[in-house]
């Protein structure tokens, strides 16, 4: 295309907004960045949820680094899954790059070191916030479709979940929730029967071993107290900035059941505590979920209807959720049709199956006159992409091909000591790591059965004590006063009777 500004001007049109928003770099026509000719994307849209998508090595980090750092400096804050391990950069200011300066007179964006405030959070030995949930805060329906439970299975939870409520049993972490599941189908079984029904065993088995499963996953870490606040994600520093809350998540592709159920649980929770605002100028917070095909991967069907369900209201609190993966099929259609921000970064065909799927993405995408999407999608260079987002009036923007800027922040890992330094400033750490273990069902049903016991033994050891016999009324009469005279009369008479017949005299 010679004559660029038909395109310019298409471009300009398309990514002019009202109100705050972000940059994320320039147009690009025939692989030359237009200078000046930026592509933005508006706050006010960044609650409609979004994809990064991209074979690995094509940038998709950088990209995800770059919206949270921008986020952060318009006092947005976020939540980041930091999966590989390389986010934690963005606590330190960018050392700079003659790279970089060139990347930025192209894009006609002049370049500014700069670092976000940040909290590292961990289900795992990693430092930071430890992150918790109580049993009791899923509730029986959330936590038997991350069990994947079939319907007699769930009703089976559901009765050990009513039969805590109703006897002042918290359920707070997995040893409680298994001991429940012991009692209710052995020493109460009775009781259960005669309140709620009978509970089959063979049900109770099969839940204890899917228990079991994502206990060897980490879970007996998560489920806990002190329970996390999500109110503590939505906080910005002394200056206004959003804070970053990267979760250090290096191991959990051992661990999808964990990851799984640790973002349906938090996604549970940002909807059911934070109050509806509808639209704002700003989102309150935004979620960027890396490795996304580990929560779609693990979830039933049932799982995913009601996770779609909370995505589509969700927006409504405030909460933008961003999806990072390397292909959008990784994403459910019914999902992937709600997330207004696509950036696509570039895809590898190696195989027949490669090239279907980058037939597939293209179609996701506007059709432009501007570019062949299908051809350009294996073309864009590192630190390239196409990026749609929603404009004016809710519409899709103009697909374009986007030169991305160079994060403010580190392009690389923090140190240990770093890291350290950070953990040991925060506010909210000392809080969230103490230990607390109180009271709870399986104390409270442990003692109970204890308590049964000891009394089943005492009765028991009773029982085996020899009874002292009663006398019969023979033995009574003969044991009396009165019977032991009688007897000595008559012994009296039979010796005397006895000394007559030998002529034996008694002398008196």
């Amino acid at each position: 295309m010679t004559d660029k500004s038909p395109f310019i001007s298409t471009i300009e049109s398309s990514y002019s907004f009202e109100g705050e928003f972000i940059t994320l770099g320039a147009a690009m026509v025939d692989f030359e960045a237009q200078t000046n000719t930026l592509v933005k994307v508006p706050l006010n849209t960044m609650n409609r949820h979004g994809l990064i998508s991209g074979a690995t090595g094509t940038g998709k980090t950088k990209t995800l680094q770059i919206i949270a750092e921008e986020l952060s400096k318009q006092g947005v804050p976020s939540l980041i899954m930091d999966i590989k391990g390389d986010l934690s950069g963005i606590a330190a200011a960018s050392e700079g790059h003659p790279k970089i300066n060139e990347r930025h007179d192209k894009i006609g964006f002049p370049f500014e070191a700069n670092k976000s405030p940040v909290e590292f959070l961990s289900l795992s030995d990693e430092k930071g916030v430890q992150l918790k949930a109580t049993v009791s805060e899923f509730g029986p329906v959330l936590f038997s479709k991350i069990l994947g439970l079939n319907d007699t299975q769930a009703g089976a939870v559901s009765v050990a979940f009513k039969y805590c409520d109703d006897h002042g049993l918290p359920l707070l972490d997995l040893d409680d929730f298994k001991k429940v599941l012991n009692y209710i189908s052995k020493e109460g079984k009775a009781e259960i029967e005669n309140e709620y029904g009978t509970i089959s065993g063979s049900s109770v088995g099969a839940i204890l071993r899917k228990t079991l499963e994502i206990e060897q996953q980490g879970a007996d870490r998560f489920f806990g107290e002190p329970s996390f606040e999500v109110e503590d994600l939505i906080r910005t520093d002394l200056n206004g900035k959003g804070i970053v809350s990267i979760l250090r998540l290096t191991d959990i592709q051992n661990k999808p059941k964990l990851f799984s159920t640790f973002m349906l649980c938090l996604i549970a929770e940002l909807y059911e505590k934070l109050p509806e605002i509808g639209d704002m100028d700003k989102p309150k917070l935004c979620v960027f979920i890396d490795e996304a095909h580990l929560i779609f991967d693990e979830a039933s069907k049932e799982l995913l209807d009601q996770l779609e369900t909370t995505i589509k209201l969700i927006r409504s609190k405030g909460v933008g959720l961003f999806f990072i993966t390397q292909n959008p099929t990784d994403v459910p259609e019914t999902i992937l049709s709600q997330l207004g921000l696509k950036v696509q970064h570039a895809f590898r065909a190696f195989t027949a199956k490669d090239r279907r799927a980058i037939k597939m993405a293209a179609e996701n995408y506007p059709i432009t006159e501007f570019y062949d999407t299908k051809d350009l999608l294996t073309n864009l260079g590192i630190g390239e992409c196409l990026i749609t987002a929603l404009g004016k009036k809710g519409r899709p923007t103009e697909l374009v091909h986007t030169l991305l800027r160079a994060p403010q922040s580190r392009m690389d890992i923090l140190t240990a000591d770093e890291i350290d330094q950070i953990v040991s400033r925060s506010r909210i750490a000392a809080h969230y790591n103490k230990n607390i273990n109180r009271e709870s069902a399986y104390e409270i049903l442990t003692a109970k059965l204890e308590k049964a016991a000891q009394h089943n033994e005492s009765s028991t050891r009773k029982a085996a004590q020899p009874k002292k016999s009663e006398k019969s009324t023979i033995e009574a009469v003969l044991g009396s006063t009165t019977a032991r005279q009688i007897g000595r009369t008559i012994a009296r008479e039979l010796t005397r009777g006895l000394l007559g017949v030998l002529g034996i005299k008694r002398r008196r």
